[in-house]
């Protein structure tokens, strides 16, 4: 391992420790993970236990440990940024075929709200049904900064940037109005990523201090990925590879570079704590509550987490 790699393992060791009492009763993968700062990303929300991208899976996944809550980002007809990981509406969305089928870009603001995303999940997975979950709504990415407002940390991703039309300059214009943009560029409390490079090159040209994160397809092998470092390292303070792409060699690349590693999706127990005894520095997760026990006393938590996370990586950049 080199010094730089060093240096931002130590970084990360100390932001943990510091954070955490002794973690002397923690044992085997448990306790290493305690060692480390791994971040805990809801993915989509808890969407394990609600239905994804929905103010009660939002709120859920905090309550279970989570350090940030997922945003994919969608743009409506009418230049309206929602909270929906599909471009299609036709997997979570039941109601008016007019207004819930067929790209989401193609419908208006007022088409998208006459959708259920719940029933669904009700549908789907009976042992985590609730009457509540029937009718909900697909959120606007204003409306949960609304409710959210500074509390939590955001990750965000891009979705066809391509496609729509200005998403990046509309993201940032909602980070400003919510006060999100400092707290971003200063302590990650906004990470953004995308697996379309000119999305993060584009909002690096826009604001060079916010924290972007380069996406990996799921067939990226790790030495593809690895390949692609010296280019990432340019614009993104970190790699989102699939869980699968993720070994020794590129979390130690990656880390060479100070490049931080948040793979996706990780569900069961034992893939998380292969992946921390991998050196990830954080994971998504269907499942936070999951994550959070394994991580046992090393689990941060919320602002003081991604803080600590920006101040490691700042700290590599600097030794």
């Amino acid at each position: 391992m080199s010094r730089v790699a060093t240096v931002f393992a130590a970084a990360v060791v100390l932001a943990a420790v510091t954070a955490i009492p002794s973690a002397q009763a923690q044992r085997g993968d448990d306790r290493r993970a305690s060692q480390r700062l791994v971040l805990n990303v809801g993915h989509r929300g808890a969407s394990g236990y609600a239905p994804e991208h929905t103010l009660p899976a939002y709120d859920l996944a905090l309550r279970l440990g989570a350090d940030y809550i997922e945003q994919d980002l969608q743009q409506t007809s009418d230049g309206t940024l929602v909270v929906l990981h599909d471009e299609a509406l036709d997997r979570t969305a039941r109601g008016p075929a007019e207004n819930c089928r067929g790209p989401v870009r193609t419908k208006t603001l007022a088409q998208i709200k006459t959708c259920d995303v719940g029933s669904w999940f009700n549908e789907r997975y009976p042992e985590h049904a609730r009457r509540e979950y029937e009718g909900l709504e697909i959120p606007t990415l204003r409306e949960v900064f609304q409710r959210y407002r500074r509390r939590p940390n955001y990750y965000i991703e891009t979705k066809s940037p391509a496609l729509a039309d200005r998403m990046e300059e509309r993201l940032l214009a909602l980070m400003d109005e919510f006060d999100l943009r400092r707290p971003a560029a200063g302590r990650w409390q906004v990470l953004i990523q995308s697996f379309a490079p000119e999305s993060l090159k584009k909002v690096s040209a826009l604001d060079r201090r916010l924290p972007l994160v380069q996406l990996y397809a799921g067939e990226r092998t790790s030495a593809a990925v690895r390949a692609t470092l010296e280019v990432a390292r340019t614009y993104a303070i970190g790699v989102g590879p699939s869980k699968g792409s993720v070994d020794r060699a590129l979390v130690d690349a990656a880390h060479e570079r100070c490049l931080v590693v948040h793979p996706y999706t990780v569900n069961e127990k034992a893939e998380m704590r292969s992946l921390v005894g991998l050196g990830v520095d954080g994971m998504f997760t269907n499942f936070p509550d999951r994550l959070d026990e394994v991580l046992g006393r090393g689990a941060v938590g919320g602002t003081s987490a991604a803080d600590r996370a920006a101040r490691a990586r700042r700290a590599c950049r600097a030794g």
